[in-house]
């Protein structure tokens, strides 16, 4: 089956060409589309594209932080700005694939990949898309659990607020190939500090659900608590709380239930 390629100047005309056309797909890296057209996808039959130079755009320099969603995690290594995301970016496959990979393509990466984007869950960032319903940013979480539904929609951005500091922000990616294997779990935490006790946490899980979620009853042994020994105990016992993972090459979920509270701890005791 022939596939037309359509390139646009501007995100809200590709925007437009992706609500009219339910087999048309954005390709930004193409690591996702294109390996789904080689494998012989039959349902995309139309590939969308766009030279706009906002989908490129970072805007590091104060304390909200916006990545344009053709932003590649090569980029996202390269800026000094952008530490506390680089342990993230660096999890994503190996070179070819940061060099071409994009912010907005790993929202869509299903499980056992899609490792960025936990990051982003746990940090509450904010997708800007275009599209069905015209231009509107939407909750991280809200995006996620509506991701299958989100066909006709570009994501033109995604933004979130930087750490206090580097303590405050966590992440952790459990892999049987390192760096660019599919994860067995991937998790992330945001921990603000208040009065030396925790205000807002948020815990990210992946590869523990058919996309990536928040570990909510973790968050509520951690929420106005100090982090102590007993604190990260409470929180670990609570990691496989509402959680639904699959078996995989990687991993039974019967497996990944076990561990993520293991991991957890160690993620917040701050051990390798």
């Amino acid at each position: 089956m022939a596939v037309t390629v359509k390139t646009f100047a501007n995100a809200s005309e590709a925007a437009g060409a992706l609500s009219s056309d339910r087999s048309a797909r954005y390709v930004g890296g193409g690591t996702l589309v294109m390996r789904a057209l080689n494998e012989g996808d039959v349902s995309i039959s139309t590939i969308v594209r766009a030279s706009d130079q906002a989908l490129t755009r970072i805007d590091a320099s104060g304390p909200r932080v916006t990545l344009g969603a053709g932003v590649t995690f090569a980029r996202v290594l390269a800026e000094r700005d952008l530490a506390f995301l680089h342990a993230p970016a660096r999890s994503i496959g190996g070179p070819a694939v940061r060099n071409m990979g994009t912010v907005g393509g790993n929202l869509f990466a299903p499980s056992p990949y899609g490792d960025f984007t936990v990051a982003l869950l746990a940090l509450d960032a904010i997708i800007a898309v275009a599209g069905g319903f015209g231009a509107r940013d939407i909750p991280i979480e809200e995006f996620l659990q509506a991701r299958e539904r989100q066909a006709g929609t570009l994501v033109l951005s995604v933004s979130c607020t930087r750490p206090a500091s580097a303590e405050a922000f966590r992440f952790r990616k459990i892999a049987r190939i390192k760096p660019k294997g599919g994860a067995v779990i991937t998790l992330a935490a945001h921990l603000p500090i208040s009065g030396g006790r925790i205000a807002g946490a948020r815990i990210a899980l992946g590869s523990m659900a058919p996309t990536q979620i928040r570990a909510r009853a973790a968050e509520r042994t951690l929420e106005g608590r100090s982090l102590d020994a007993a604190t990260i105990a409470a929180a670990a016992s609570a990691a496989a709380e509402g959680t639904s993972p699959s078996d995989n090459a990687l991993g039974s979920a019967w497996y990944r239930r076990e561990i993520v509270g293991v991991h957890l701890r160690r993620l917040l005791s701050g051990q390798e």
